[in-house]
């Protein structure tokens, strides 16, 4: 692709004032580098990835209010993590963090435990305990 023809599509990318490094092809034939806003297959990719997120944010969301997993289940889903990333920032067996899913072992979870998980979601406890309504 030539310089002049990357692509400066609008994206998420944009509105965070990211641009992509690209390759292109200079006036000589030499490649160069040149900054992209966009590209249209990638922003449709990347907006279906971020509407994914948040129906799953959404989704561990109303699971809290039904009381059917714990408020950890939330701050994992909207801080874009899984089971495993989680396990290994609060420094915990994965098979442990499942099960502090269940809110009536989250009730039982000491200070100690709670406050791993505050430190990786960068919340106090209270705020841990009881999700906000947005």
């Amino acid at each position: 692709m030539k310089k002049k023809e990357v692509p400066q599509d609008k994206s998420q990318l944009q509105k965070a004032n990211i641009k992509d490094m690209v390759y292109a092809v200079d006036e000589n034939g030499n490649y160069v580098t040149e900054l992209s806003t966009g590209w249209e297959p990638k922003t449709i990719a990347l907006d279906n990835a971020i509407r994914e997120i948040e129906e799953r944010v959404e989704e561990a969301k109303q699971r809290v209010i039904e009381k059917k997993t714990s408020p950890i289940e939330y701050y994992m889903e909207l801080h874009k993590m899984d089971v495993p990333i989680l396990a290994s920032y609060v420094g915990l067996w994965q098979w442990r963090v499942k099960r502090h899913f269940k809110p009536s072992v989250f009730k039982k979870l000491s200070t100690k435990t709670l406050q791993k998980y505050a430190d990786v979601f960068e919340i106090g406890i209270e705020e841990l305990k009881h999700i906000k309504d947005q």
